[in-house]
């Protein structure tokens, strides 16, 4: 057993979610993983995020299976130290402001000279150049230029933006994907690239169809709750304890779902039957669907609409997210033991390999946890070396 990435190194220089979540999925994967942290470290750390016993839980969370050295690049000794680390990586991730890689003398062109075959890959809210380069680009920031709070929520309700930080998320998801097309790339022509993503490009991405429809039909997308534009019925629904979603995209889930609610009449009804009707008549059609779900509990629909093979859900929270079956199946809660945390248990590896060894999960570092170990391993430092750095402030 082992694992696809056993063997490539990645330099994280990231912050936060952006440039850090990327590199924990490559993580689980069996890539080795250094965070280059200021004295100070990763933003991250701040400990009023999502707070676990005195700690950030969006730190322990995106920096699993991590390892920490603290460096002072602003000095010539820590720049000398991050070089001779490039030399024997694969990968370096940032997710800087435009112009900082350069002024810190670590830029592309510098990486290259020091390893041919080095990977950069730069995550930024806009990319490096243009009109919004240096505007701020939080999550709130890019979910809102991008469109996605204006088509999130109920109609007639204010903006709201999605329940977890998707537009820094999208800048590790396709991090993730540019490095290991890069390593592929790699393989076959001996030569490293450099990447560079925007997390306003990765959200206009994942627009995906509806991004299309406004940009050759004109036609703007409103607000769904949890609704759907082309399928009716496709939403949650309320039940006497709660919510259940339906999904009846093909004619013949409509008519189980008819069954299902001991309404068959209804297919027979010339203004639902086919689903281009339904979505004409869907201020009709809904109200006689929420009077029938309102008749029963959650959970005795759910067995009545999967008994018909209906696709459906409840509308669950955390609590049960994390019951369902599948997640123990599929070993999605993984956990560690943290020095000042304790237990953190946590979500899992969602790639899975059939020939790929035990899920990893080892501790979120502290800051500079794993200095010693990378200088004297890797750099190969000797003790008073290290002693050395430390007592000029270069190292942590």
């Amino acid at each position: 057993m082992s694992y696809p990435l056993d063997g490539v190194r990645i330099l994280e220089l990231g912050q936060i979610i952006a440039g850090t979540y990327g590199s924990q999925v490559l993580s689980d994967l069996g890539a080795e993983v250094i965070k280059i942290e200021t004295p100070i470290g990763d933003l991250g750390r701040i400990p009023s995020v999502a707070p676990i016993n005195g700690l950030s839980g969006l730190f322990l969370t995106l920096n699993r299976n991590k390892k920490s050295i603290s460096i002072d690049l602003k000095t010539e000794e820590g720049l000398g130290i991050f070089y001779s680390l490039v030399e024997t990586a694969d990968v370096v991730v940032d997710n800087f402001r435009p112009g900082v890689l350069k002024r810190l003398k670590i830029d592309y062109p510098v990486l290259k000279k020091l390893n041919n075959k080095i990977i950069q890959c730069s995550i930024t809210g806009y990319g490096e150049e243009g009109e919004y380069a240096n505007l701020p680009a939080l999550d709130i920031i890019i979910q809102s230029i991008s469109g996605y709070m204006a088509i999130t929520g109920e109609p007639g309700r204010p903006p709201v933006r999605t329940g977890i930080p998707l537009a820094d998320l999208s800048g590790g998801i396709f991090s993730c994907k540019g490095i290991l097309a890069a390593l592929y790339k790699r393989e076959k022509t001996g030569e490293g690239s450099s990447i560079s993503l925007s997390m306003f490009d990765g959200m206009l991405s994942l627009l995906n169809y509806l991004g299309t429809v406004w940009l050759t039909k004109g036609e703007l997308p409103e607000k769904p709750g949890s609704s759907h534009m082309y399928s009716v019925p496709w939403q949650a629904f309320q039940c006497t304890d709660g919510y259940v979603v339906v999904a009846t995209r093909q004619e013949v889930f409509w008519e189980r779902l008819c069954t299902a609610l001991n309404a068959e009449y209804l297919i027979k009804d010339d203004r639902f039957k086919d689903n281009p009707l339904r979505v004409e008549n869907r201020d009709t059609l809904v109200p006689i669907l929420e009077d029938l779900f309102a008749k029963k509990s959650v959970q005795d629909w759910i067995k009545i609409l999967r008994d018909n093979e209906v696709p459906s859900a409840p509308v669950n929270n955390l609590d049960s997210a994390f019951s369902e079956p599948p997640v123990a199946e599929r070993e999605m809660i993984v956990e560690y033991e943290h020095p000042e945390a304790g237990k953190v248990r946590l979500p899992g590896n969602p790639i899975k390999f059939t020939d790929m060894g035990p899920a990893i999960s080892t501790p979120a570092p502290m800051l500079g946890e794993h200095t010693d170990e990378i200088l004297s391993s890797i750099l190969k430092l000797n003790k008073d070396e290290i002693k050395k750095l430390k007592d000029n402030n270069i190292i942590k």
